[in-house]
C-alpha cells in the first residue's frame, strides 16, 4: 500500500462558519493555534481523534473536511 496525501478544507469551512479564527477552532478542539495552522497548510496530519473533533465543529463528515488521495 502506498502513501496517502491528505489535504483539507478547513480554511474554507472556517470562513463559511462566520469567519471563525484559527484560535477559535483551536480552542474548540483543544489544540494550539499553531497546530491548526500546520494542519491547514498540510504540514501536519491530525490524529483520527482530532480529525473527528474538527469535523464535528463544522458538523460535516470527515470526507467533507479532509480529502484523501493516493500519493503513488
Amino acid at each position: 500500500m502506498g502513501k496517502l496525501r491528505i489535504t483539507n478544507n478547513i480554511r474554507r469551512l472556517r470562513f463559511d462558519a462566520d469567519e471563525m479564527t484559527q484560535k477559535e477552532l483551536a480552542e474548540k478542539v483543544g489544540v494550539t493555534r499553531q497546530t491548526i495552522v500546520a494542519i491547514e497548510n498540510a504540514k501536519y496530519s491530525p490524529t483520527l481523534e482530532l480529525a473527528i473533533l474538527i469535523s464535528r465543529v463544522f458538523d460535516k463528515p470527515l470526507e467533507k473536511v479532509f480529502d484523501i488521495q493516493d500519493a503513488s
